[in-house]
């Protein structure tokens, strides 16, 4: 495959995985989560430099995974407490991800390991960084990665399509009916955070928050079907990464934040367009019923 392919395979799948865990991160009317775990990983990525020294290897990835799961259990907590769910979002991943860019500043000194790389990414380094696989040969590292955490995603979403759907809609009717509602958030949780810190070193902050985020919302427009939504949320994020791709190569300019915008496009077409909530379809609605 060329240098384009690398990193058009590679936008789609965190396209892919993100529009899939975005939808019930939408239902469950815990959006601004996503925002909150793609910042505070960098939390976790800073101390893991701090203890091992290497900006490579699985600590990185393990200790951006524990830095996900304390947003998710300190969120939680204040929310027990009494404190807004909202309120809570954005006092645990403003605090995290400070302490994140003071330890970079303070700590970390000439590492290649910046604010700017962490918000934005560097998804054009993707083809260089190569990993070599039995049977397959040398393939990106981030691309591989982000196969077998889209893996993890729809297995996961098979497995649990039941139980998340119902805490997703109603967590007191799953709870009567046995379901372990704090387990399964907590385990949708885990799964966000593997999502996020692998798309995170390729993609930035941002595009992770935008494919989390904007395409499940778009597809919310267009249907209330669980099953189709989620086919709709994957399927716009594939396609943002496309055309966010050709509009950052027309503009020479950051490819990330076109693939971001990209959504956004999308997200506002369906806001338009959608014949079941779009606002074209509630103008129009009115003045299409019949006269007796």
């Amino acid at each position: 495959m060329g240098y384009t392919a690398w990193i058009l395979l590679t936008a789609s799948l965190v396209g892919l995985s993100c529009g899939l865990i975005g939808v019930f991160l939408i239902l469950r009317k815990m959006a601004m989560m996503a925002d909150a775990i793609s910042h505070t990983v960098l939390l976790g990525i800073v101390m893991a430099f701090l203890v091992t020294r290497e900006l490579s290897g699985g600590h990185m990835l393990i200790g951006a995974i524990m830095a996900g799961l304390l947003t998710a259990l300190l969120v939680q907590w204040f929310h027990s407490l009494g404190v807004q769910q909202d309120a809570s979002i954005g006092v645990v991943f403003t605090t995290l991800f400070a302490v994140g860019v003071i330890l970079i500043s303070t700590k970390v000194g000439n590492a290649h390991l910046d604010v700017k790389h962490a918000l934005m990414g560097e998804i054009t380094f993707v083809p260089w960084n190569l990993v070599s696989l039995p049977w397959i040969g040398e393939i990106p590292e981030a691309t591989f990665i982000l196969s077998l955490v889209l893996a993890i995603v729809l297995l996961s979403i098979l497995i649990f399509y039941k139980e998340w759907k119902i805490t997703s809609f109603d967590p007191a009717l799953a709870a009567s009916l046995g379901i372990p509602v704090v387990l399964m958030h907590y385990l949708f949780m885990s799964l966000v955070s593997i999502t996020t810190v692998a798309a995170f070193d390729a993609v930035g902050a941002i595009m992770v928050v935008a494919m989390l985020i904007t395409p499940a919302a778009a597809a919310y427009m267009w249907t209330d079907r669980l099953s189709v939504m989620l086919l709709l949320s994957g399927t716009f994020g594939v396609f943002s990464a496309f055309v966010g791709y050709y509009v950052a190569v027309w503009l020479d300019t950051s490819i990330s934040a076109s693939m971001a915008f990209a959504t956004g496009l999308v997200f506002m077409i369906s806001f338009l367009c959608s014949p079941k909530h779009g606002l074209l379809a509630k103008y129009i609605r009115p003045f299409m019923v019949p006269s007796e």
